[in-house]
């Protein structure tokens, strides 16, 4: 059942209403003036059952609530699961100065005291997972658990992958970041931007659901006219991840601080995150269980949600008293390095 919060309505979209969940908007006043936050429940099933401490997934740049749909539905069988879109992407508006990783953290920690109002299970992808890390680092008595599915992390001594390192690169210049993003966006329609997000992300793009598909093309129709303000909130975003993954014995203290239970989940075709950056986090915190997805990329949530489902499912049955529906699956097979 959704909270009562005085400032929470419901929304005006449905995008991700083909997966049984409703959409709210809640707005969050405050010094940080994080304004209208736009967030989605899926619908339970069954009676709560021992441990029901709830999930909120957080999606990663350029992502947005739909990112959790494929599994979102089956974790929510006896415990609340909620998504947010954060400050600059979904439907959460965002400008250049609240859409920084440092700003959506406290968006997340705000959303998490006030929306949910109780501890919780983090899960994160990509930038998600690191805003995940650092809410866990900086705010401990919030977070229970923490679901990492190829969370960005520092690289390896090795040469990254081309397309990949000069996107960031562009991204990381000042006026020519703006530049080109302003120009690819008016040119490039919805669809082309959803198969190329799904080209970059996917091992096998062929796995993409095709009502997931649509959706996102939706959504970024939806978000095309605000093209100029997107553009700002992703460089903002983008910029601010690499200057928190770069000085990265900051970044492995942070990561080793975590005391609470980690799975830490990697894609071994993830050309964003490389294998290899996944098994030195495993390797250097050996209390986090860690499983690496063969012949998939950098979004497994939505390119094998079968495997990640029932993955997320075993960890929480033994780190958590099983809520309804959710015994183990035997699908996880933990690596350790």
């Amino acid at each position: 059942m959704t909270s009562t919060v005085p400032a929470t309505r419901t929304a005006p979209w449905s995008f991700a209403a083909p997966w049984g969940a409703r959409g709210f908007v809640t707005d969050l006043d405050g010094p940080d003036h994080d304004g209208p936050v736009h967030w989605i429940e899926f619908e339970g099933s069954g009676e709560p059952a021992g441990d029901t401490t709830p999930i909120v997934f957080v999606h990663g740049l350029g992502g947005s609530h739909l990112n959790w749909c494929l599994i979102g539905p089956q974790l929510a069988a006896g415990r609340r699961a909620v998504a947010l879109d954060l400050h600059g992407f979904g439907l959460t508006p965002g400008t250049r100065t609240n859409s920084t990783v440092q700003r959506n953290t406290r968006l997340l920690d705000r959303f998490v005291r006030e929306v949910v109002g109780r501890p919780v299970i983090l899960a994160g992808n990509s930038m998600g997972g690191l805003i995940s890390i650092l809410q866990a680092s900086a705010a401990p008595e919030m977070v229970r658990g923490l679901v990492l599915l190829d969370p960005a992390l520092p690289l390896p001594a090795r040469r990254p992958d081309r397309q990949v390192a000069s996107q960031f690169l562009m991204y990381a210049l000042p006026g020519i970041g703006e530049l080109y993003l302003r120009s690819v966006q008016s040119r490039r329609a919805p669809q082309v931007a959803v198969q190329q997000v799904i080209e970059l992300c996917f091992a096998d793009p062929s796995r993409a659901d095709p009502a997931m598909v649509t959706a996102s093309i939706a959504l970024a129709a939806e978000r095309q006219g605000a093209a100029g303000a997107g553009a700002e909130a992703f460089l903002a975003a983008s910029r601010s991840l690499m200057r928190v993954v770069g000085p990265r014995w900051r970044y492995l203290g942070m990561m080793a601080s975590v005391r609470v239970p980690v799975l830490l989940v990697g894609g071994e075709a993830d050309r964003l995150v490389p294998v290899a950056s996944t098994r030195q986090a495993a390797a250097r915190n050996p209390r986090w269980e860690s499983v690496i997805l063969p012949g998939v990329g950098h979004t497994p949530q939505l390119e094998v949600p079968g495997k990640v489902t029932g993955t997320i499912q075993d960890w929480l049955g033994r780190h958590f008293a099983p809520a309804a529906g959710l015994g183990g699956t035997g699908h996880a097979a933990a690596l350790r390095p």
